[in-house]
């Protein structure tokens, strides 16, 4: 079978070709990059990456093929992906299909044989970018034209989109790949804002009875269920145009409800407290990130990020503390308030993919919750 040609052409005019790994048309949407080795499959997956296409550093995937058990929602979220290389055969007893399989049955549009490292070396210069991937090679010019009418994320609320719509119970934990349930002690509200699943399943075997709320769930519908904490999870898009998730975080911080922000989460809380947000030039996505705590024991973490806003620390309010920080860019990490049993950390703590260095934060919630 011979190989469809595919290009991929950036808002700047830039064209890449290469050949087409995923389902046949266009997909348009903010260009990143990814330095994760491996984990191509919860990144697509994750709800963070709506309206984005990704571009993985590491120049060989698909080695693992395909599993539903290592989705993190219920489909893939990214717009579209970029690879160096795309493995010919995969080989793993958890396999159910390869990668290219995968995305065409998904109806993903991705492209492979791209020199990634001048790729990434580019968004690292020039941040990050309006891309499309097209198989309709014979018309750069329209495909630049769709690239270029990608009007970017600042203002953008896609937590909405990608928000469940309904309220829901979870009831699973990490099973054989965790280590252990305890018993159900809190009531958990969780906010929907493009939860991953990793996240919930922690939660659950940290004792956690979990209730899932569609992002734009008021406060006093959540108070009503009398949670013994609220958790805002990670997203996608501008924290800053989530008005109904701040209102709902201050309403929370009035009633000193224990509350836990991720990555969105975290934005929000600090957004909640009188903080500002602000779009990053290329953002943060990998496994690789250093992160030093700047209290106690100031122990260094290897965390997953991803994310493209960050929180303006001038902009910081003085009841809220600096807990972490990272050690690439210094850019906040964590905050706690001073009053309130309220914190968040930017970074991912639930890995899927990467280390689960700081997966321990999870306890600080548990501990604000007795």
């Amino acid at each position: 079978m011979m190989n469809q040609p595919a290009i991929l052409v950036l808002a700047d005019g830039t064209i890449y070709e290469g050949i087409s790994v995923g389902a046949t048309g266009d997909c348009v949407g903010e260009l990143v990059f990814n330095t994760s080795l491996t984990g191509y499959q919860e990144m697509l997956t994750d709800p963070s990456y709506a309206r984005q296409i990704i571009t993985l550093t590491t120049a060989h995937v698909g080695n693992t093929g395909c599993t539903h058990e290592d989705m993190e929602s219920n489909k893939i979220w990214a717009a579209g992906l970029v690879l160096r290389n795309s493995s010919i055969i995969h080989s793993n007893y958890r396999a159910e299909q390869s990668l290219p399989d995968w995305l065409k049955k998904n109806g993903v549009v991705a492209i492979a044989g791209i020199d990634t490292r001048d790729l990434t070396l580019r968004l690292r210069e020039h941040g990050a970018l309006g891309a499309c991937i097209s198989t309709h090679v014979e018309n750069p010019e329209l495909v630049l034209a769709k690239a270029r009418s990608f009007s970017g994320l600042q203002g953008v609320d896609l937590a909405l989109e990608v928000s469940r719509k309904t309220m829901e119970r979870w009831h699973d934990g990490q099973g054989e790949w965790g280590k252990g349930s305890q018993p159900q002690q809190f009531h958990v509200v969780a906010y929907d804002f493009g939860v991953k699943h990793n996240i919930l399943r922690i939660l659950h075997d940290k004792g956690c009875h979990l209730t899932l709320v569609p992002a734009k769930t008021s406060a006093a519908e959540v108070l009503a269920l009398n949670p013994d904490g609220v958790f805002l999870s990670n997203g996608p898009g501008d924290p800053q145009a989530c008005d109904y998730a701040i209102r709902a975080t201050q309403e929370f911080l009035a009633h000193n409800i224990p509350l836990f922000g991720i990555c969105l989460g975290f934005q929000i809380l600090a957004l909640a407290c009188g903080g500002v947000t602000k779009k990053m030039k290329f953002g943060h996505h990998g496994a690789n990130h250093p992160v030093i705590e700047t209290e106690g024991k100031k122990r260094v973490f290897i965390t997953s990020q991803n994310h493209g806003f960050s929180v303006d620390e001038e902009s910081l309010p003085d009841c809220l503390a600096i807990t972490h920080r990272s050690l690439f860019d210094n850019t906040l990490q964590g905050i706690r308030h001073k009053e309130k049993p309220a914190f968040g950390f930017q970074g991912h703590p639930e890995a899927s993919p990467g280390p689960h260095d700081i997966e321990i934060i999870f306890n600080e919630f548990i501990q604000l919750m007795k």
